[in-house]
């Protein structure tokens, strides 16, 4: 059973590809204009999954986008990420970034943020777990900043 859980969680801290919905640090506040957009895409999805909004979650990613619940397992199929995503707010989990840095190019930007998360099994075990959340984002016509890749394990090939 905590095996199970223990995945889910994981799951969510991939998803949770680098959010702060806190004050943001002195580095954060010396962001351009697009970079901090780029970052409220990713501080609305986490605020968005922390609420259980899951549909808000799912309209922070461009259709087809991937997201790495788990090393080497990316998924794109929108129906398994929306049940992935259900299944992980069912752990209250509570996400905790201790920076941000985004990249833009073009119209492509790179996020990347270290994290940790806590969250209770239901027969109450703790969890904790950390990573390095990697998310790739593209501009839409529109302006707004949508994820195509959001994987919350960036550290993986390190420690294999």
């Amino acid at each position: 059973m905590y095996k199970t859980h223990s995945k889910l969680l994981m799951i969510i801290l991939l998803c949770m590809t680098s959010m702060t919905i806190n004050a943001q640090t002195k580095k954060e506040k010396k962001m351009t204009t697009e970079q901090k957009n780029v970052l409220r895409t990713i501080e609305k999805m986490t605020e968005a999954f922390q609420n259980k909004d899951i549909q808000a979650v799912m309209t922070s990613y461009e259709p087809n986008a991937v997201v790495v619940f788990e090393p080497e397992a990316p998924i794109s199929d929108a129906r398994v990420l929306q049940e992935m995503f259900t299944k992980m707010s069912m752990v209250n989990p509570v996400f905790t970034y201790s920076g941000h840095e985004v990249f833009i190019t073009g119209n492509i930007a790179t996020h990347i943020a270290p994290w940790k998360m806590t969250a209770k099994a239901p027969d109450g075990t703790e969890i904790k777990q950390s990573g390095l959340s990697v998310a790739v984002l593209r501009k839409q016509k529109d302006g707004k900043w949508l994820m195509i890749l959001d994987n919350p394990h960036g550290q993986y090939l390190m420690e294999k």
